[in-house]
């Protein structure tokens, strides 16, 4: 039995249905960047574009906390995890192919397949 905490289903709801959330590491006030996320089995995760010393992906692997903005619900405080196992991994590319399936999408979808990009998955679970 896993005792990983989870968010309450309307927020893994509106996870699901929105397109781009805002992020932001620490506790220290400063702006949101947008990221495309999935729900898979009921988690949230995001993958980074460039995995820049100062993107948003390597300050959560420095802080580990952080704050995410979801339209229309509210900020929620997360811990940020690095997700393991290449069966979860592959649902997360299924789920980025078909939430993100419009044809400007495509290319994106296609690029965090790759392992440098598929490295850069954040799981963000409720603190």
């Amino acid at each position: 039995m896993s005792t990983t905490r989870r968010f309450p289903e309307r927020i893994v709801a509106a996870f699901g249905e929105s397109q781009v959330i805002g992020v932001r590491a620490g506790d220290a006030p400063h702006r949101f960047l947008a990221v495309w996320v999935v729900v898979v089995q009921g988690r949230v995760f995001a993958r980074s574009w460039n995995d820049k010393p100062t993107g948003w992906h390597r300050a959560f692997v420095r802080e580990k906390r952080g704050v995410i903005q979801i339209p229309d619900v509210r900020e929620v405080r997360v811990i940020a995890k690095k997700p393991r196992g290449e069966r979860l991994l592959s649902a997360i590319d299924r789920a980025y192919a078909e939430k993100y399936h419009t044809p400007a999408s495509r290319k994106w979808v296609r690029g965090f397949k790759l392992a440098r990009r598929k490295a850069t998955t954040t799981e963000f679970v409720p603190r």
